[in-house]
């Protein structure tokens, strides 16, 4: 991967207090449509999908040993469909061992699945309620959870599972002094983490945002067809395509790779007893690349 420049912390517009919440949400509700959409022939599974298929590599048999926080859940962005998708995957994957050992009774009634949970330092309950009704394996911390200062019991009255720390498309957001305070807060209470970021610093990624636009203005009939606003603010006055590009943008800029998160990591603190992985997936064939991170406790 060949990084086009080093890494700049330019503001996003949908981050500031200035922006309008109504179109904040717009905004943040097409994020999630990019997280969870699987177009035809140029991607092969969706964003959030490609996440549970990494989580389920990379942990392997390991992985139904965490519970899955997300630090930066906003109005829940795309964990709710991470969550679904894996535990499809862990159901189809036990029942077909059940049915090669013709196991019947741990075929029956008994749930496989992991659980995530949603946290933010503004929590969004009404969106978080709604969500985990879909889900028994959905949760939400009610209260505000900073990442850079969360406390090790933070899921004590759960008392089940390692915890396993996620940021996605998050980590971008955060400027090198807080970055390096989340990492450490990170590994000084949790058994692993995963960062997941749709951009980078290069010139494909660039060109994949500037596409988005585009996008927006093909698909919004078919997805947000029953908001007059949505579609208002679409094609009369074109604000969420122009922040989702700009925006789109500024994030790619402000991307750390692989290597700058581990400098990080490795900075003024020991790694001993961590495993560290990292690599890229196509998303959207042939310029969309999703990078990935995941830092794990190893057993002593």
């Amino acid at each position: 991967m060949v990084l086009i420049s080093p890494r700049v912390h330019f503001f996003e517009i949908n981050d500031q207090p200035w922006f309008p919440p109504y179109l904040r949400a717009k905004v943040q509700a097409c994020l999630t449509l990019l997280w969870t959409l699987q177009l035809p022939i140029i991607q092969f599974s969706s964003p959030a999908a490609l996440v549970a298929t990494t989580l389920q590599r990379v942990l392997g048999p390991t992985i139904k040993q965490y519970i899955y926080i997300d630090f930066c859940a906003g109005a829940g962005g795309p964990t709710p469909f991470i969550e679904r998708e894996l535990n499809r995957r862990l159901r189809r994957g036990q029942q077909k061992a059940n049915d090669a050992s013709k196991d019947t009774e741990n075929s029956n009634g008994i749930d496989q699945g992991v659980d995530f949970v949603l946290t933010d330092i503004h929590p969004h309950l009404e969106a978080w309620t709604e969500a985990a009704k879909k889900s028994d394996h959905l949760h939400y911390v009610a209260r505000s959870v900073d990442a850079g200062n969360a406390p090790r019991d933070l899921l004590a009255s759960r008392g089940e599972g390692k915890v396993f720390r996620m940021f996605n498309l998050a980590f971008h957001h955060f400027d090198d002094e807080l970055a390096d305070k989340i990492l450490r807060n990170s590994m000084d209470t949790a058994e692993g983490f995963g960062i997941f970021e749709l951009q980078a610093r290069t010139v494909s990624s660039l060109l994949m945002v500037l596409l988005i636009g585009p996008l927006m203005m093909v698909i919004t009939p078919f997805y947000f067809w029953r908001s007059p606003g949505h579609l208002f603010f679409t094609y009369v006055v074109p604000v969420i395509p122009f922040v989702l590009v700009a925006d789109g943008i500024v994030s790619s800029l402000r991307t750390r790779s692989a290597e700058e998160v581990m400098a990080m990591v490795g900075k003024g603190r020991g790694v001993e007893g961590w495993r560290f992985e990292s690599g890229s997936e196509c998303h959207t064939w042939p310029i969309g690349e999703m990078s990935w991170i995941v830092g794990l406790r190893q057993d002593t």
